[in-house]
């Protein structure tokens, strides 16, 4: 069962939680749907909304979703990462993710998200832009995480709702 929470009640470190927990990154509806293990983005106050921003490569399946989908959601699993070595590194068109990581969707008609998750922030999408290298002010960045190419696509979305997992009593 999940809590519905303020996020100006959330207290825990989201540096830490999405560059160490990891997150999966959502998109679609109960009609379809994907994920894909990420661990960049931050979290903050843009456009007089909560919002965080995400980056997903313009080849990931996933962005499919997203481009098509209003929403998105990210789920935080604690320490559990082995959802993390299948959606991280197979492609939702070649396997069903769902089924392989054992995962219970929650599904409507605006998004996903799954039952075993910790926390779960659903999230409106208002902003999708290709990242462009030409706009680098470091070009040691290009050098380190892009020798292949590969550049990401920019999402920001408002957060909607955030919820955490009730404890069992």
């Amino acid at each position: 069962m999940f809590k519905d929470i303020c996020l100006r009640d959330f207290k825990e470190n989201v540096i830490d939680i999405i560059a160490n927990e990891y997150m999966l990154i959502t998109a679609g509806n109960k009609e379809g749907y994907n994920m894909m293990t990420a661990s960049w983005g931050f979290m903050g106050e843009m456009w007089g909304d909560n919002s965080v921003a995400v980056v997903v490569r313009p080849e990931r399946y996933t962005m499919e979703f997203i481009e098509n989908s209003d929403y998105f959601t990210l789920t935080f699993f604690g320490s559990n990462k082995d959802i993390h070595k299948v959606c991280g590194s197979k492609s939702g068109r070649d396997v069903n993710k769902t089924v392989e990581c054992g995962l219970t969707p929650i599904a409507n008609d605006k998004y996903v998200y799954f039952d075993e998750a910790r926390l779960v922030l659903i999230i409106k999408k208002r902003y999708l832009q290709p990242m462009d290298k030409a706009f680098l002010t470091d070009k040691s960045i290009d050098e380190k995480w892009y020798k292949n190419g590969g550049w990401h696509n920019l999402i920001i979305g408002s957060i909607e709702r955030i919820y955490v997992k009730e404890e069992a009593s």
